[in-house]
Parts: C-alpha cells; structure tokens; sequence
C-alpha cells in the first residue's frame, strides 16, 4: 500500500498499516467521501497478508472533529447504505488489530469509533464529546450498543444524553481508553504495541479477536440497524434543522 496524499493518508511499515485523517485545517471532520476511503482501505487492509496490525491516528492537532457538518446536510444519509453504515461494517468485519493514538478534538465519530479498536491511547490533552443530542439527532456507529456495554449504562448516559466534553482522565476512569499518555510519547506509545502485535503469530491473533469479539458483533448488527433508521429519521426533523442551525449561526437553539 503506498503512502497517499488524500484525506486519508496510509503508508505499511513493515507489517504496520499506518492510517491517518489527513484533513488538519478542518480538524479532521469526516466528509462521506473519506468515510467511503477509509471503509475501501480497511477492505484492502483485511485481504492484504501483509498488514498485520492497523495504526489508526490524525494529522495536525486533532484526532477527528466527527462529522463535517456542511458535508452531511448536503448528504444527510439514508437509512441504509449510507458511507457511515459502509465503514461501520467495515470496522466490524476487520479482524486485525486496531490500535488508535487520540490527540486533541475527538467528537462525535471520533469518540463512537474508538471501541472497534482494540488498544486506545489518549494523550492527555485530548477532549472527547458525543454531542449527538446537541444536534437533534441520536449516536452513530452502533455506539447505542457499545458504549453501555464498555462503560456502562449509567455512564453512558452521562455522556449521552448531556452531550458534555470530558478530558482524558475521565475517558480512562470510564475504560473509553487503554492508557493515558502525555502529548509527545502519544505515537511512540501506539506504535510501540502496534510493533509488539505485529510479531505475534498472525492467524492466532486473528483468531483472538473474532472470539472475543462474536457476541458483541451480533448485538451491535442490531444496534447499528436500529440507529440508522433513527438517525435519518431525526437529522431531517425540524429539531435537527434547528439546532445545525444555532451551530453554525453561534447562537442557542430554541426548541419551543
């Protein structure tokens, strides 16, 4: 795989797929078509016997932003076979080891993302959100399923449906995390267990994470299923319309 230039960057080292939001002066917010790249290279990745282990990470000072929110009004998605419910499915199938680096903003995706992988390390400036509700809409990536499975409902809750940032201590306390990380040893840290899961028996490791992961995987198809049908129902309703509204003109939504 070589290394590219788009908005998803990727180059191997060795048996190490690195992958990166490569969209810096917008704080890495997703648009449909780096959802659609990103799902194609993990594709590649699953059937390419080189790549061992996944590093995922962002370029300038943040993980992702989520959503790129001009974007998605001009493409919201449909209730199926949108480029959200494409890298979904592409997370879920990717048997190989995922380890991401969060650095900076991680909101929205960049948070509901994180528990398809197998290893999070969060530098300790990193702040998370999940403002879904902020906009009128409800959690994305099965994370209705996964984040109370992980975490807990109660502390799902809390950061669900209140929508609030939490730093990166807190994403530890809750398990969101593997480890905390000071800023500059962030990708030293990733990378070095990327390395340690590159040398082990490949099959095997595979074979690991489908166990592990089966169960999860049939309860979060449902999930997922039922999200889609609520989130396309809900970012086209008046109360989507006019909280993305009050987002972009910087004012307080009225909901009334």
């Amino acid at each position: 795989m070589p290394t590219t230039t788009t908005e998803i960057a990727t180059e191997l080292d060795g048996h190490i797929l690195d992958i990166s939001f490569n969209r810096p002066t917008k704080k890495n917010a997703l648009s449909s078509s780096m959802y659609t790249t990103l799902a194609d290279v993990l594709h590649e990745a699953d059937e390419n016997n080189e790549v061992r282990v996944v590093l995922l990470h962002g370029q300038g000072d943040s993980f992702t932003a989520g959503n790129d929110l001009e974007d998605f009004m001009k493409n919201p998605p449909p209730a199926s076979g949108s480029p959200q419910e494409s890298l979904m499915k592409a997370f879920v199938d990717f048997d190989k080891p995922v380890v991401a680096a969060v650095h900076g903003a991680a909101i929205g995706a960049g948070v509901t993302i994180l528990p398809h992988c197998d290893f999070v390390y969060a530098a300790s400036s990193a702040k998370f959100q999940m403002p879904f509700v902020n906009l009128a809409v409800v959690p994305e990536f099965g994370s209705s399923f996964t984040i109370p499975a992980q975490l807990g409902y109660l502390a799902a809750a809390d950061l669900i449906l209140l929508g609030q940032p939490f730093d990166a201590q807190r994403a530890a306390e809750l398990g969101l995390v593997t480890r905390v990380v000071p800023d500059a040893l962030l990708l030293v840290e990733a990378r070095n267990t990327a390395e340690k899961l590159s040398e082990k028996p490949p099959a095997a490791l595979r074979a690991c994470k489908r166990l592990m992961k089966r169960a999860l995987r049939e309860q979060f198809t449902v999930a997922a299923a039922a999200e889609n049908d609520e989130f396309s129902f809900r970012v086209r309703s008046p109360e989507a319309k006019e909280a993305i509204a009050a987002f972009f003109e910087k004012r307080r939504p009225n909901f009334n």
